[in-house]
């Protein structure tokens, strides 16, 4: 799978749990993470978007690196299942959160 087609994946999926995976540029830094992904009630989170061979640069390494030590969440996913993970994961912490925020089906 190219890593257009994982974007797309990506930037698809989650606009279904209802967030927002923005295309992510930085003028004059380069290396930044490639999707910025936002979900009502929670912090965003960083994703760099890989093919399953793909490999960072040594720049994205340090803008990861960065952006962590100012305490961002930053995810690096590798190809089709780690994509189908992240998003599984979301999934399920978008429903508590929903819970919480009183946008969910249920109560607590």
């Amino acid at each position: 799978m190219r890593e257009k087609e994982i974007e797309a994946l990506l930037r698809d999926g989650v606009k279904r749990l209802g967030g927002i995976a923005y295309k992510f540029t930085s003028p004059g830094n380069s290396g930044v993470p490639d999707r910025l992904v936002v979900f009502r009630g929670r912090a965003p989170i960083f994703v760099e978007l890989k093919t399953k061979a793909g490999r960072l640069t040594e720049l994205q390494e340090v803008q990861i690196e960065r952006l962590r030590s100012l305490g961002q969440d930053v995810r690096v996913l590798y190809g089709k299942d780690d994509v189908l993970k992240f998003l599984s994961l979301q999934e399920t912490l978008q429903k508590i959160m929903d819970e919480l925020l009183g946008g969910g089906d249920g109560a607590i």
